[in-house]
């Protein structure tokens, strides 16, 4: 078993240890010599290659050849720690790493992994230390002072957090997150005096970016202190009118203030300004739709505010996407078609939006605003395969239009991949076999329905199309018999499928079966279909009920059948096949 021999080899040396002193000390750093030097490298490399190799026993073996010629060796020690990590050996790991440390101190990465293994045993006294002794041996290495300051922070030892943070600033220069972070930690231990020290000072050393002269009136403004607050956002906005931030903190100091007026004003000088960029107005549109939605105000307002605003900047598509999305929210799907209109002629191949406008046709079964949508849909993302479906479908529904709908399936074909679901790519096929069927091409037809049960064998609709039209071809009997019968199986209540269970038994000239399912047909519904009522006169002439058939024959005659046999049958009173 793999590390069988290393686990047992590990656990004999930690014995062992535990058997000897109790206090390990460090041996004075041996020096080899060349010979011995290039022995140690050879199994050193070695060990390693085996390792990367999995030989992990042998590697184990190698690096044990290692420390006994070179016990001090910290690249051996550091490998040695790593296995009894893997083996979760802390305590044994701990010791090969703190003498991989200390044997080679101008190493960074043994340090660190010691912090980090210092760490994960919540040793932070042991780390903290550890990194005091990192930042003067290793000065150019920032890291070691970030995680120092986090592990201040852990410990709440907030003065030292704020001497290291100083540390960092002194290296790297006054920035807004430094003076952010220490004005956090002193507004927490109520220094206020210190806390907007530290945002004066990000005001003094950048006094031409006004973005933290804005945070200061933010941070003014957020502790009460609202006329210095205002102040700050006037220096800016007098400076550069439209400043966004400050136009939008501005807006923030008259709804805390209670101005509602003001308010009202600035939001709309943000909103219906052109030159105030359409993400910022994007946002503060979404903070107005929040603060309606918790304030339970009517949404009239929202939507006047939308229809203003998506007028002012008629090349941009998120506001009137957020309108869109506001609308369908509202239960206002209707509403919104002139909106999802306006995105697409702003972006045509917005997929997203282009769905949205879709189901609202097939809601309304528009079939012709479904072309309208659809038709441009495959030109803009002719890999959006259900552009190409439903438009296939509107066609169909117009009887000049199968050819089209043809041409519209097979356009779509070539983006049908391992990634399109298989109950789309089922669709697909069974619409192209209805087509084809249509077109009187059945050998074409039932290629199509075999291509979609190959996609999804249990496709009901696909299953009693494809066995019905083999039964009124007379062809293929048995298969037909097979599929309907997983029809019926899978709905025993549907009178279609039922129907055609029982017309395929009566020309496999089951008729006593065939009655069975025809009865059940009729029961579920099928009294009202001219098609099942003339299959039931059909199926009971063959049952010699010649007296009900004929009624039967008459009553699919008054429904409005069209058949060419039907008149005759009743005539003659006897089945005649088509």
């Amino acid at each position: 078993m793999k590390f069988l021999k290393l686990l047992i080899a590990l656990v004999l040396l930690s014995f062992m240890a535990s058997c000897g002193t109790t206090k390990k000390t460090a041996l004075k750093p041996v020096v080899l010599s060349e010979a011995e030097q290039r022995r140690y490298d050879y199994y050193f490399l070695e060990a390693v290659k085996l390792r990367g190799q999995k030989e992990y026993d042998a590697a184990y073996d190698l690096l044990q050849h290692c420390l006994a010629i070179n016990p001090t060796a910290a690249s051996a020690l550091y490998e040695m720690s790593q296995y009894y990590l893997f083996l979760r050996m802390l305590p044994k790991a701990q010791e090969a790493m703190e003498l991989a440390s200390l044997y080679e101190p101008d190493n960074y990465w043994y340090a660190q992994a010691l912090v980090n293994l210092y760490q994960h045993q919540n040793m932070n006294d042991k780390a903290i230390a550890l990194l005091e002794d990192m930042v003067v041996r290793f000065p150019k290495r920032r890291e070691s002072l970030f995680t120092l300051g986090d592990l201040y922070g852990r410990t709440d030892d907030y003065a030292k957090m704020i001497s290291t943070l100083d540390r960092i600033e002194a290296q790297m220069g006054k920035n807004e997150q430094l003076s952010m972070e220490k004005f956090r930690i002193y507004w927490q231990n109520n220094d206020s005096v210190k806390a907007f020290r530290e945002i004066e000072g990000l005001v003094n050393e950048y006094p031409m970016d006004y973005r933290y002269r804005v945070l200061y009136g933010d941070v003014l403004l957020q502790n009460g202190r609202v006329e210095e607050a205002y102040n700050s956002y006037r220096q800016v906005l007098d400076a550069e009118p439209e400043n966004v931030p400050a136009l939008l903190s501005l807006a923030s100091y008259y709804e805390e203030t209670s101005q509602d007026s003001l308010y009202q004003e600035q939001i709309d000088k943000i909103l219906f300004s052109k030159e105030i960029p359409a993400e910022d107005k994007l946002n503060v549109m979404r903070q107005m739709v929040f603060m309606n939605e918790q304030q339970k105000a009517d949404s009239t307002e929202i939507i006047n505010l939308f229809e203003k605003v998506i007028k002012i900047d008629t090349d941009d598509d998120q506001l009137p996407m957020l309108y869109s999305q506001y609308l369908w929210s509202k239960g206002m799907e209707d509403e919104s078609e002139p909106v999802l209109k306006h995105i697409l002629q702003i972006d045509p191949s917005n997929k997203a939006i282009r769905l949205m406008a879709l189901q609202l046709a097939l809601r309304r079964s528009d079939f012709k605003m479904v072309e309208e949508i659809c038709e441009p849909g495959m030109v803009a993302t002719p890999e959006a395969l259900e552009f190409y479906f439903y438009l296939a479908l509107a066609y169909y529904q117009e009887e000049d239009r199968v050819e089209d709908a043809l041409r519209v399936c097979m356009a779509a074909l070539p983006y049908i991949n391992a990634q399109t679901p298989k109950e789309m790519a089922a669709d697909f096929y069974s619409i192209l076999g209805d087509l084809y069927h249509t077109s009187s091409r059945p050998e074409e037809a039932y290629a199509a329905y075999d291509a979609a049960l190959e996609y999804n064998p249990g496709n009901i609709g696909v299953l009693n199309n494809y066995a019905y039209y083999l039964s009124v071809a007379r062809k293929d009997l048995d298969k037909a018999e097979e599929m309907s019968y997983r029809t019926i199986k899978a709905e025993p209540e549907n009178s279609t499928y039922l129907d055609t269970y029982a017309w395929i038994l009566f020309e496999k000239e089951s008729y006593p079966m065939a009655l069975i399912y025809i009865d059940s047909a009729l029961k579920n519904g099928g009294d009202e279909s001219s098609v099942i009522v003339e299959h039931a006169g059909d199926i009971y002439f063959m049952n010699d009920k010649k007296d009900e058939a004929v009624e039967l024959w008459k009553k699919a005659l008054e429904m409005g059948s069209d058949s060419k046999t039907l008149k005759e049958k009743i005539r003659k009173k006897k089945y005649i096949a088509e």
